[in-house]
């Protein structure tokens, strides 16, 4: 059964919850939720990255009392597009057509408890514009080993070079017809205006999306709620003026901030090894949930 956002009676199983976009886009939430949910969450995952890899984590928060909708990006996964010379899209599309849907199914199926929205990477920071276009999709943010792109916040010879990727990728996905990320070790196989969309704030640090009406920057001032931060202590893609840069953004209302070491984690301290062995990532999210 295919659950149109709004649809009350939309189910969840093991294979997640059917959702359709405003424009027919259609894909699955993967759903894990415990017996008695004390909160829940629409987790984005970053660039690339298919839904089913944050299990471990939906597992780990569904342990700790967090019902869990994971989102599905378009283009992967059990998305029923893929990006290609005939078929482009970019944040627009994933701001106003899918994620008001995926959100709209969680309120569905959990009508009566408090929302969170985060994500990982590029799914923190598209949480965080999720927000800022609309102020009442959560009560509380989690960012995980997320940040901006800007160029200017990451120190020495790397921060020198992004200028120079965040001009290449849009040139590569234009002349292929998407970006060929499994190729060159970046991302997944990427719509055009998608990785114009995140070069562009890359090299401005700003947000925008070509074809919203929206003001995303202004937009961003207005967010007013918890955050609870993770950064990864070994994470070279997400130093700490790139999460600074991200939250600078906003205005909220509380901020945890836990920064994991190896030793915590029990794998490598980077972007992505965590994703693996969860469980204090979920420690550190779960955490400002309790009564302080």
């Amino acid at each position: 059964m295919t659950a149109a956002p709004g649809d009350a009676d939309a189910p969840a199983d093991d294979d997640g919850l059917a959702v359709v976009s405003a424009d027919g886009h259609r894909f699955r939430l993967l759903v894990r939720r415990p017996a008695a949910p004390v909160a829940a969450l629409l987790w984005l995952p970053a660039l690339g990255v298919a839904a089913k890899h944050y299990l471990p984590l939906a597992e780990a928060l569904s342990a700790r009392g967090v019902a869990v909708f994971v989102h599905e990006w378009r283009g992967h996964g059990s998305s029923d597009v893929r990006a290609g010379r005939d078929r482009d899209w970019g944040y627009r599309s994933l701001l106003e057509d899918d994620l008001p849907a995926a959100l709209a199914a969680l309120r569905a199926a959990c009508s009566d408890l408090p929302r969170i929205v985060g994500g990982h990477s590029l799914g923190s920071q598209l949480a965080t514009c999720l927000l800022a276009r609309s102020p009442d999709a959560a009560q509380r943010l989690w960012l995980v080993a997320g940040g901006a792109p800007y160029w200017r916040t990451f120190p020495g010879p790397r921060g020198w070079l992004l200028p120079l990727a965040y001009r290449f990728a849009p040139w590569l996905a234009d002349r292929r017809g998407h970006l060929p990320g499994r190729t060159i070790g970046f991302g997944g196989r990427e719509a055009r205006g998608v990785i114009r969309d995140w070069a562009r704030s890359g090299l401005s640090g700003r947000y925008a999306a070509a074809g919203m009406a929206i003001d995303l920057e202004s937009a961003l001032r207005g967010v007013r709620v918890a955050v609870d931060a993770v950064r990864m202590a070994d994470d070279w893609l997400v130093p700490p003026g790139s999460l600074d840069w991200l939250l600078g953004k906003l205005q909220p209302t509380a901020v945890r901030h836990t920064v994991l070491d190896a030793a915590r984690l029990g794998v490598r301290a980077d972007h992505f090894a965590w994703m693996r062995r969860p469980d204090a990532v979920a420690d550190a999210l779960a955490a400002g949930l309790q009564p302080a």
